[in-house]
């Protein structure tokens, strides 16, 4: 693959994947870290004494070294004790899952991958080394982009230690709070790229807004229990507003996701379930649900539906366990399973 691509160097090969946008890194300023990195390269140790990963091929007899693929023949060889170093091998990830050496279909159809997101400590100890080893072997990059993520810190802004007793057992705090209130906790209010401070009352609050979206739920399937949906309906020019509304949001939504703007996403739809439709149009609903005039109630009744699986759309991608199941429950869904669902826009 070197030879294919002009006999460039390995340090060429990875300068250029980022330079011609073969690869984007977002955030963007993470590539000056990147370009740091490849243009003062220093010699990379690959020897490794731990009881796991690749062992070193190279063999010793004597005076002799032997390196290559294959065991030599003959006796009183040694094989190198060490492994190689960690990254080493894990750069070879994107394509020795999918059967490489072989030249397999899974390789062929899903090599390049599409997106990668580390924290930022290992951009030049994986992500780096995952572009020099695919440019090596395969001839192509990796994956197409990359998103840099930062570190869970304690409320101190101090890195999770042993020796600090500062650390948080993730599995302790999904059996307290839930695993989608602990997702939307360290994503709404972190930029893409910056550390996030563990706050445990964040959290909580996040259970509490998984507690909203059942009571929401509950609200429109007992206000709309036995509504034929497909039968066609005179929609009131309130209700047009609030899918004008919606539509807007939607589309606001989608545009944070195309840019990796997810804390902002998150946070828009927080706001949009909670403040917009359980704080004013539930309520502002409760007359109209009750009244006489069959139309409104019917328009209303429409619309609060398609409020409610649109925001479990939306939502989806933050809360995932929760709005999968409330999904379940729905009485008319386009899909059996909302992860499958199209997305709204």
């Amino acid at each position: 693959p070197i030879a294919a691509r002009d006999g460039k160097t390995l340090k060429e090969l990875m300068q250029e994947a980022i330079r011609v946008d073969d690869i984007k890194i977002v955030p963007e300023y993470f590539e000056k870290v990147y370009f740091h990195w490849i243009d003062n390269l220093r010699d990379w140790c690959i020897s490794r004494q731990i009881w796991y990963g690749h062992r070193i091929p190279v063999w010793y007899k004597g005076d002799q070294i032997y390196t290559g693929i294959e065991a030599p023949t003959g006796d009183e060889w040694s094989q190198d004790e060490d492994t190689l170093d960690t990254w080493f091998s894990s750069g070879l990830w994107t394509f020795s899952t999918l059967g490489w050496p072989e030249k397999t279909k899974d390789l062929e159809t899903f090599h390049p991958t599409s997106f990668m997101s580390p924290a930022y400590e290992i951009l030049p100890l994986w992500v780096s080394r995952m572009i020099l080893m695919s440019g090596f072997h395969l001839g192509q990059v990796p994956f197409k982009s990359v998103m840099i993520h930062g570190l869970v810190r304690d409320k101190q802004g101090r890195k999770f230690s042993k020796s600090l007793g500062n650390g948080v057992d993730p599995i302790e705090v999904i059996d307290k709070y839930g695993a989608d209130a602990l997702r939307m906790g360290l994503l709404v209010g972190t930029a893409i790229g910056n550390d996030i401070k563990f706050d445990e009352s964040k959290i909580k609050g996040y259970k509490h807004f998984a507690n909203k979206v059942w009571n929401i739920t509950r609200f429109i399937l007992e206000n709309t229990e036995g509504v034929d949906f497909l039968q066609s309906v005179t929609s009131t020019q309130k209700d047009q507003e609030l899918i004008k509304n919606l539509d807007a949001l939607t589309a606001e939504v989608t545009g944070d996701f195309d840019n990796y703007r997810l804390y902002l996403a998150a946070e828009k739809i927080y706001h949009y379930v909670w403040h917009e439709v359980a704080d004013k149009i539930l309520e502002e609903s409760k007359p109209i649900l009750n009244g006489s005039d069959s139309n409104e109630k019917l328009s209303r009744q429409h619309v609060l539906y398609t409020l409610l699986t649109t925001s479990l759309k939306l939502l989806h991608p933050f809360m995932p366990f929760v709005t999968e199941e409330i999904w379940q429950s729905l009485p008319k869904k386009e899909t059996a399973m909302l992860i499958v669902t199209e997305w709204p826009l």
